[in-house]
């Protein structure tokens, strides 16, 4: 069964260039978006999906791959323990 979640929204406003803004309002006109806010909330969705990738792979550049396999070797040792044997 398909239960559609409704997803409470906020109005807030924004301060965007001019040029910026026709640029929007053709993409409307193509009907790529309903409108302004469909528009405005489709970018920085993105844009917020885009920045948690780049702060993940940031973070995991700070891992050291010898020590991180050190560690993977030893948990599944420690599992190989408790498996039986077939």
């Amino acid at each position: 069964m398909y239960r559609h979640t409704i997803v409470p929204k906020r109005k807030v406003a924004l301060t965007l260039d001019a040029g910026l803004l026709d640029q929007l309002d053709e993409l409307i006109a193509k009907q790529q978006f309903r409108n302004r806010s469909q528009a405005v909330e489709h970018a920085l969705s993105d844009l917020l999906r885009r920045l948690a990738r780049t702060r993940l792979a940031r973070e995991a550049a700070k891992l050291n791959p010898a020590h991180e396999k050190r560690a993977a070797d030893a948990a599944l040792a420690d599992a190989l323990d408790a498996w039986r044997e077939y």
